[in-house]
Order: C-alpha cells, then sequence, then structure tokens
C-alpha cells in the first residue's frame, strides 16, 4: 500500500467515526434509576415540568413491560443540577 492509500484510508475512518457520533442518541436532562424498592426514581432539571417527569417515568415503566406510573413521592432536592426527584409506582 502506498503512503497515499493509507492516508485516505484514514480519512475515511474518520468521517465514518464523525457521522456515528452525529447520528447519537441526545444526551437527556432526565436521570433515570431503578429504587431498591421497585419503584422508578427520575431526578429533573429545574426547567423540567410534572408532565415531563410523568412522561420519562411512565417511558420507563413501559420498557419494563407495565402500562402506567403512579406518582408515589416527589421532592426538592439540594442537588443543583437536579434539584427536583420524583418516584414512580409501575402497574
Amino acid at each position: 500500500m502506498t503512503s497515499l492509500n493509507i492516508i485516505m484510508i484514514r480519512c475515511l475512518l474518520i468521517c465514518f467515526g464523525l457521522i456515528l457520533l452525529g447520528c447519537s442518541t441526545p444526551v437527556s436532562d432526565f436521570r433515570v434509576f431503578q429504587q431498591s424498592d421497585g419503584t422508578i426514581g427520575v431526578h429533573a432539571p429545574k426547567s423540567a415540568t410534572d408532565a415531563e417527569a410523568h412522561a420519562i417515568g411512565e417511558t420507563q415503566c413501559q420498557k419494563l413491560g407495565k402500562r402506567t406510573a403512579t406518582l408515589v413521592d416527589s421532592r426538592k432536592t439540594t442537588n443543583d443540577r437536579f434539584p427536583y426527584s420524583y418516584s414512580y409506582l409501575c402497574r
């Protein structure tokens, strides 16, 4: 292989990598986790509404094979990045 071919292959690999990065899923402002008691926890940013947090909780419940998410608890936290925390029970 010539050095020109090697350079072209490297350029193609870099372009392919950049295309994959451009098509990746955007980072969510919410953090979702399953708690030890089986409920779903959602940490939300300041700009989030209760309806947005509920939609995230319901989506997570549907991934677990449940139909709905019922709000169990909502509270304000001391975390600057995620000042609101919600807990949902999947049914």
